[in-house]
């Protein structure tokens, strides 16, 4: 039961949102005696699309939206159980997508 370790990554659109998850997440995992590496910040993936404004011509005229992806990264070293029970007991915002490896 040596180097085991739990990661997390954490993906979202809003930064404020992210940031709180990530917070709440190491701290009941501080609360639980586990060792907690991050929230490393990972690059924010941008994905830019353009819309032609004008239905039938105006080719040049065109609308700019940008989908912005913020990402946060953190290892969990030697949790227990309660760290596990802890972290399944966690409730957070709806716009957080929590992926567990």
């Amino acid at each position: 039961m040596q180097n085991q370790k739990i990661r997390i990554r954490l993906k979202a659109f809003d930064y404020r949102l992210i940031d709180k998850s990530a917070i709440e997440i190491v701290e009941t995992a501080k609360r639980t005696g586990a060792v907690v590496k991050g929230p490393i910040p990972l690059p924010t993936k941008i994905e830019r699309f353009d819309v032609l404004r004008s239905p039938h011509v105006n080719k040049t005229s065109r609308d700019q939206f940008e989908i912005r992806t913020h990402l946060r990264l953190m290892d969990i070293l030697d949790p227990t159980d309660k760290t596990v029970d802890a972290l399944m007991k966690l409730d957070l915002p709806a716009g957080v997508d929590v992926e567990i490896k």
